[in-house]
């Protein structure tokens, strides 16, 4: 499709994002700046940009020397293409990732915090200098050597939110371990699967955890997945509660206990810059997980690089990301990227409602945290909860970050007027596991933004709109279809772990020399991006593709909703129908008149097509630990598919799945 001949866009995001309002980088938020941004302004970022992309391996060489210590220097920058996947950077390169986020701070300002740790309980926090860091990582590393792990084995690490989680990260990249790293809500089938897969032979772990003034049993689900796991040796345990756990001597180890046996200093493995780094399993469609690899130099790289620009890290910051380390998030945003950048990263072990709505802001006011970055879900939470929460001193943010999925506009808002009093910038940023770090998303006190858009690409990276039932590259503005990316970028995941194949059909194959992101996007007028969530998250109702992301904004609009989720399930007429599963809002009354209420919210706001032909109101949706709502689950209830519904534990409630079955029952015998 030329440029000439792009029809007017039937998709509302892209046709909204004329009427939506642009938010210039607030004034006051250079007015408690510790310098000034990184960039001096939008030209700054057009003129980079274009190096970027026009000349990659000039861009990125400056940008990899600049920012990481290099123990030997690369001479290619990179080599290899999508068409063969075979991409790699900085090829001669040797580096440590350990060195790279602590010692070399360390060494410079050995007393300044780097971990600050925010217990489930206010009380047990505690801060941990880079000089402190150093020594903990050191000791750790020690202790896995002792163990057996060499340079080139995974470890398996199923932690809380604590610092020895970051702690055993760095011990892994210290003597050259992959860490894989599964988020301690998983199953005991899902922790057994991943460490099975990655051929793990360490598991750390803890005791317990403690999250939201709960006990979670850490040791033994571990204990119930390494019951088929033949192959591990060893589980290193930390004592977090002091709990009676199962014992299993020769296999288990105190965490306390060996870290005394050893000298607080081990020399960094230096690694070539492809060496992998680290293992992190991701759902896959067809439920095996993928483990997807990234490597060492271009991930850190793309940590760095986004930290500094995308939030703009400065030397003094105290920056928070809510995310925890068992997700992308938690790797690149609470480990990597402000350990690289030597600012104080807060570890956070609680819940935002623990105990009470109030603890993100106590937190941010408590450190004077200047960078916050969590997902839209907690948003809506606190936002559910009411403003009388928020009535702490936060007038160090600078930076309000949204990561995980897009955040509705009066989501945004809430975010910007009530949180940040307008002082702060929203950046909102479009990523995923596989692409290492942020690759659509605003620059902090760079880029005017527009609420609901992830705004404009990061360096490096070249966006194309396919259409899907053509395959070809749509040119210019207004248009929608898939989100793809014309060329590598550093941190861009390498392969699937043992499934190259697997890795290619996903990403590569799709469309032949493009990198495939599996979402829907729109670019408005101005060259702006709109996400539409995953394309098979998309509905067809009588030839009419309907982003569900689309459907459950209108909804969110209405002011009883608190939450939305739209899944499409077949239907003889018109091929396929919408049905809405929605959370109301406290005090709201649930009868047939809110029900036809929300279904004349949708007709006003997409049109008639994207009405839903059933609307079940529930206490809640079926969401992971990190806030995706798991539309799949809902499709298999709408299909009668209760005992195919798979693994729930990993759920942050699984009990909601059963009323979410009564409800569907009880509609459909009325």
């Amino acid at each position: 499709m030329s440029e000439g001949n792009v029809k007017p866009p039937s998709n509302p995001v892209v046709a909204e994002a004329h009427e939506v309002d642009t938010f210039h980088p607030p004034k006051k938020m250079f007015l408690k700046h510790p310098s000034k941004p990184h960039l001096s302004g939008l030209d700054e970022y057009k003129e980079l940009y274009k190096e970027s992309i026009t000349q990659p391996k000039k861009f990125w060489a400056k940008q990899a020397r600049e920012l990481l210590t290099w123990q030997r220097d690369f001479q290619t920058v990179h080599s290899g293409s999508f068409e063969h996947g075979d991409n790699a950077w900085f090829l001669e390169g040797q580096l440590n990732a350990s060195y790279n986020c602590v010692d070399r701070h360390a060494i410079k300002h050995p007393n300044k915090a780097a971990i600050i740790y925010e217990a489930d309980d206010a009380a047990d926090g505690r801060t941990l200098t880079y000089s402190e860091l150093l020594r903990e990582v050191c000791k750790t590393a020690h202790v896995l050597k002792q163990m057996g792990v060499k340079k080139g084995d995974t470890v398996a690490i199923y932690l809380p939110m604590i610092p020895e989680a970051v702690i055993a990260f760095l011990a892994c990249a210290r003597i050259g371990a992959v860490h894989s790293v599964v988020f301690a809500g998983f199953s005991s089938d899902s922790l057994r699967d991943r460490v099975i897969d990655a051929q793990s032979k360490v598991v750390i772990t803890t005791d317990e955890g403690k999250r939201g003034g709960k006990l979670i049993g850490t040791k033994k689900i571990v204990d119930d997945a390494l019951k088929q796991c033949p192959d591990v040796t060893h589980c290193l345990v930390y004592k977090r509660t002091g709990a009676e756990v199962p014992w299993t001597k020769g296999r288990d180890w105190w965490w306390h206990e060996e870290v005394e046996k050893w000298p607080a200093y081990i020399a960094p493995e230096p690694m070539n810059s492809e060496d992998p780094l680290f293992l992190l399993y991701t759902s896959g469609s067809t439920g095996k997980p993928k483990g997807v690899m990234h490597s060492t130099g271009g991930y850190l790289v793309g940590a760095a690089c986004t930290g500094k620009y995308v939030f703009d890290i400065h030397d003094s910051d105290k920056f928070f990301c809510g995310g925890d380390v068992g997700w992308i998030t938690g790797h690149t945003y609470v480990v990597y990227a402000p350990l690289l950048l030597g600012v104080a990263t807060v570890v956070f072990e609680g819940t935002p409602a623990y105990p009470d709505f109030s603890r993100y802001w106590e937190v941010i006011a408590k450190h004077h945290v200047t960078q916050f970055y969590v997902a839209p879900t907690a948003l809506r939470l606190l936002k559910r909860a009411g403003d009388k929460y928020v009535k702490h001193d936060l007038k160090h943010l600078r930076v309000l970050g949204s990561v995980g999925e897009p955040i509705a506009a009066e989501v945004w808002k809430w975010y910007f007027e009530i949180v940040g009093k307008g002082e702060a910038h929203v950046v909102d940023t479009y990523w995923q596991t596989e692409t290492g770090s942020n690759v659509i998303t605003p620059l902090a006190g760079v880029t005017p933004t527009k609420p609901g858009s992830a705004s404009l690409p990061f360096f490096g990276i070249e966006p194309a709109i396919i259409d899907p039932v053509s395959g070809e590259e749509i040119h210019g503005n207004d248009v929608e279809g898939v989100l793809a990316f014309k060329q590598p970028w550093p941190s861009m995941a390498r392969t699937v772990w043992g499934a190259h194949k697997r890795y290619l059909d996903t990403y590569l194959n799709v469309y032949k020399g493009y990198y495939f992101t599996g979402d829907g996007a729109g670019r408005d007028h101005e060259g702006y991006y709109w996400i539409r969530g995953r394309v098979d998250d998309v509905v067809n109702v009588s030839g009419h593709r309907l982003s569900t992301a689309e459907i459950e904004a209108a909804l969110i609009e209405y002011h009883a909703v608190a939450e939305a989720a739209v899944v499409g399930i077949s239907d003889e007429l018109t091929g396929q129908a919408v049905n809405a599963f929605v959370a109301i809002k406290d005090g709201n009354e649930i009868n047939d008149q809110l029900r036809k209420d929300l279904i004349l919210q949708v007709r006003k706001s997409i049109g008639p097509f994207a009405a839903p032909k059933a609307i079940f109101v529930v206490p809640d949706l079926p969401k992971t630990r990190s806030g995706k709502i798991m539309r799949r689950i809902l499709r298999k209830i709408l299909a009668g598919e209760e005992d195919q519904l798979g693994d729930t534990s990993t759920l942050s409630d699984p009990s909601v799945v059963d009323k979410i079955i009564e409800v569907v029952h009880q509609s459909k015998k009325k």
